[in-house]
């Protein structure tokens, strides 16, 4: 994930992102129609075990690995690093390939799920 901070800390951001993003998932887990919600919660509460700072539940690692992107060859690097993170699981042949992935945005007449700001690429 890229993202820009207008306010706070790169660390405060990515605080926020995974508080807001976990209390959300785990909203939908109980309430949505979800096959796996028992499996789900029990992965979620058995990752919880293993740190004293989560009450019940853990979504995401506590490991972050923020990093500032100052230039843009910096940019390009992190953003064809996720771009390929499908292709070198093996899942896509090509990065516009998975359904998920914002290099769908960049491509020309292809369909994508979110609307994002393009980065310019060097």
């Amino acid at each position: 994930m890229i993202v820009r901070s207008k306010n706070g800390t790169l660390s405060d951001t990515v605080r926020d992102f995974k508080k807001y993003t976990a209390n959300h998932i785990l909203e939908l887990i109980n309430t949505e129609k979800e096959s796996r919600r028992k499996w789900l919660l029990h992965e979620m509460a058995f990752a919880a075990r293993k740190h004293k700072r989560n009450s019940k539940y853990q979504f995401w690692t506590h490991e972050n690995h923020a990093v500032e992107l100052s230039t843009n060859k910096m940019i390009d690097q992190r953003l064809n690093y996720i771009h390929q993170n499908p292709v070198k699981a093996g899942i896509v042949e090509s990065p516009e390939d998975y359904l998920y992935s914002s290099a769908r945005n960049y491509c020309d007449n292809m369909d994508y799920l979110m609307e994002i700001d393009l980065l310019c690429l060097s």
